[in-house]
């Protein structure tokens, strides 16, 4: 990959490619086919985030074989989502980790330091929806944005919510994580002047339906500037907030 980044580069400058056709070039450079994956060496390139490796479902030895492609193509640092204890141990053999179990994420390499626009803050209805927001938040971690974590400041004590005013009112994007009746995104959403992600979660009893019932909630929301993403996914809440977080002015 490095190799053929750097021949673009060179016929850039050498007066035989245009900038144009270089960009292009770059952003459909190829992937490597290791047989039961397709690992897409350039989504950095872009999308400006690596490839990341979704786990359920996936051997540990697959997992260490996309692992080596995107090592051996200069990624230094990879994230492992929806990773089980087990397949986290037999790869950590293979390849170093930093294994989070509440989050079910793996890590191979060092976290980045932050260089997002401001604070993500992460808030959480309830302690049961820690699992989720750990995800969220080290994803957004390892995607480089500080974290603020808010734990367990849902609606059934809104003073709870009230006394970190001034982290949700500094915060460049927020995720509202939480179960039951998921109300916790539309109080957010009324107080604060940024993007505010909503993640239901499949805590709750018989009637939440397995967050079905949250989900509806957030869609309903009656604040502005509330996005929902699905059930759980604490990584898709995480990436789009760092993606927020990156932004630049598009000329």
């Amino acid at each position: 990959m490095q190799d053929q980044v750097r021949g673009i580069l060179q016929a850039v400058q050498g007066g035989a490619m245009s900038v144009d056709d270089a960009l292009l070039k770059l952003k459909t450079a190829p992937f490597e086919d290791i047989g039961y994956a397709k690992v897409d060496l350039h989504r950095q390139v872009r999308q400006g985030v690596p490839e990341v490796i979704y786990g359920a479902g996936k051997t540990p030895e697959q997992i260490a074989g996309i692992l080596s492609a995107m090592r051996q193509n200069g990624q230094d640092r990879v994230l492992v989502t929806r990773l089980s204890p087990e397949a986290a141990s037999q790869v950590d053999k293979l390849f170093p980790l930093t294994y989070h179990p509440d989050a079910r994420i793996g890590l191979a390499g060092d976290m980045p330091a932050p260089d997002g626009i401001g604070p993500v803050v992460v808030a959480t209805g309830g302690t049961s929806d820690i699992p989720v927001a750990e995800e969220a938040a080290l994803t957004c971690q390892a995607l480089g944005n500080q974290v603020v974590r808010l734990y367990d400041v849902g609606v059934a004590g809104l003073h709870r919510t009230l006394a970190h005013l001034d982290q949700i009112m500094s915060a460049s994007v927020i995720i509202a994580i939480a179960g039951m009746e998921g109300a916790l995104a539309s109080v957010i959403g009324g107080l604060a002047d940024c993007p505010v992600i909503a993640v239901p979660t499949s805590v709750g009893y018989g009637a939440a339906f397995q967050g079905l019932s949250a989900l509806l909630s957030m869609l309903n929301s009656c604040a502005s500037g509330v996005a929902v993403v699905n059930i759980d996914n604490g990584f898709g809440a995480g990436y789009l907030a760092s993606l927020i977080n990156h932004m630049e002015a598009k000329k």
